[in-house]
C-alpha cells in the first residue's frame, strides 16, 4: 500500500505550488482504500481556503472533434497571456477489461511540458458523464495549487453531459464542419447545456464548410432554452491545429464570467453545485454500503432468477434492498 506525507505537510506543499504534491494528492483522493479517503478528507479541510478561485471550464464533444488537440494549443495560449492552466483529461475505461488507455498527455505535448501547466489523465470507470469519480475534489485540488484556469474534458460519448455541467462555470461544446445533417443528429441536452459552441479544425478546404455550419447552430441555439436568462449562447469559428479564432473564443468566456458575476449567478450556481455534489455522494455512498453488504450468493440466485424470467427486475431489486436493509 502507498504511503503519503502527513495531510498537513501535503497541504503545505500544494500551497506552495510543489507540483508532486499535487500529483501526490490526486492519487490520495482517487485512491478507494478507507485508510486512504480519510486522509484525503483531510487535506481536502486544510485546502478549503485556497480553493474557489479558477475558472472552470468544462469541454465535451463527439469523439474526433479534436478535443485533446484544442486543449493543447488553447492551453498555451492562455499561459502567453498569462494564466496558469490545468486539464483534467478523462481517459474512458473499457467496459470488457476496466483499462483506459490513459494516452491524453501524450497528445498534449507542448502544455505536458510547460511549468504553467498541468496536466492530469484520469480513467473514467464507466463514470456516468465520462468524468472521474473524483473530478470535483481534484478541481480543489488544482485551485489550492494555484492553477487560475481548470479544463475538463469529458469523453464525449453523449451520456449525461450534465454531470460536467454541473461542475463548471462554463460549457463548451465543440463541434465539426457540415451542419446540415448533423443538426439532425445532435442530442438537444447536451446544446441546451453549451455556453459556447466552438465549430473545429476551421482550416484548409473547411473554412466556407465551418462557416456555414456556424451559421446554422447559432440559428438552432435560438430555438433552445439557454442555462441563464443573462446569457445566450452563440457559435465560434476555430482551428486547434494552427490556433485560429482563440482570440474571441477567449473573449466570450471573459464576457461570460463578467456577466454572471456582476448578476449574482456565479458565486449561486457554485452554491447549488455543492449541493448536488453532496447529493452525489450520498447516492455513491450508499451504494457502496449496500454492495459492501450484499449476500453475493443471494445476488447470483437472484440474477438467475431475472435472467429465467421467474421473476421481473422490479420484484428482484426490491427483495434485494429489503433483506439488505
Amino acid at each position: 500500500m502507498a504511503k503519503f506525507p502527513a495531510p498537513s505537510e501535503l497541504a503545505q506543499a500544494i500551497v506552495a505550488g510543489e507540483r508532486s504534491a499535487l500529483a501526490r494528492a490526486m492519487t490520495l483522493v482517487e485512491s478507494t482504500l478507507p485508510e486512504h479517503q480519510v486522509l484525503a478528507q483531510e487535506l481536502l479541510a486544510l485546502l478549503m481556503p485556497h480553493t474557489g478561485k479558477s475558472q472552470r471550464i468544462g469541454v465535451t464533444g463527439v469523439p474526433g472533434v479534436g478535443k485533446s488537440t484544442f486543449l493543447d494549443s488553447y492551453g498555451m495560449y492562455l499561459i502567453e497571456r498569462g494564466h496558469s492552466v490545468t486539464v483534467l483529461a478523462v481517459d474512458p475505461s473499457s467496459s470488457i477489461s476496466g483499462g483506459s488507455i490513459l494516452g491524453d498527455k501524450a497528445r498534449m505535448n507542448d502544455l505536458a511540458m510547460s511549468d504553467k501547466a498541468f496536466v492530469r489523465p484520469s480513467p473514467s470507470s464507466n463514470h456516468l458523464g465520462g468524468v472521474a469519480r473524483c473530478t470535483r475534489e481534484n478541481i480543489l485540488l488544482c485551485e489550492a495549487a494555484g492553477y487560475d484556469m481548470v479544463l475538463i474534458e469529458t469523453v464525449g460519448v453523449g451520456q449525461s453531459e450534465t454531470v460536467v455541467a454541473d461542475m463548471v462555470d462554463f460549457f463548451l461544446v465543440l463541434m465539426l464542419a457540415g451542419a446540415g445533417d448533423e443538426l439532425q443528429g445532435i442530442k438537444k441536452g447536451i446544446i441546451e447545456l453549451a455556453d459556447l459552441i466552438a465549430i473545429n479544425k476551421t482550416d484548409g478546404d473547411n473554412v466556407n464548410r465551418a462557416k456555414v455550419a456556424a451559421n446554422d447552430y447559432t440559428s438552432a441555439l435560438h430555438y433552445l432554452t439557454p442555462t441563464s436568462n443573462k446569457w445566450q449562447p452563440s457559435t465560434v469559428c476555430i482551428s486547434a491545429l494552427e490556433s485560429a479564432g482563440y482570440d474571441e473564443l477567449y473573449k466570450q468566456v471573459a464576457d461570460h464570467a463578467t456577466v454572471m458575476r456582476e448578476s449574482g449567478e456565479w458565486s449561486s450556481k457554485r452554491q447549488q453545485q455543492n449541493i448536488k455534489w453532496m447529493w452525489a455522494l450520498i447516492k455513491n455512498r450508499l451504494l457502496d454500503d449496500f454492495n459492501a453488504c450484499l449476500d453475493k450468493t443471494a445476488l447470483r440466485e437472484m440474477e438467475q432468477q431475472v435472467e429465467a424470467g421467474e421473476i421481473s427486475p422490479t420484484a428482484a431489486a426490491n427483495k434485494l434492498i429489503d433483506g439488505n436493509s
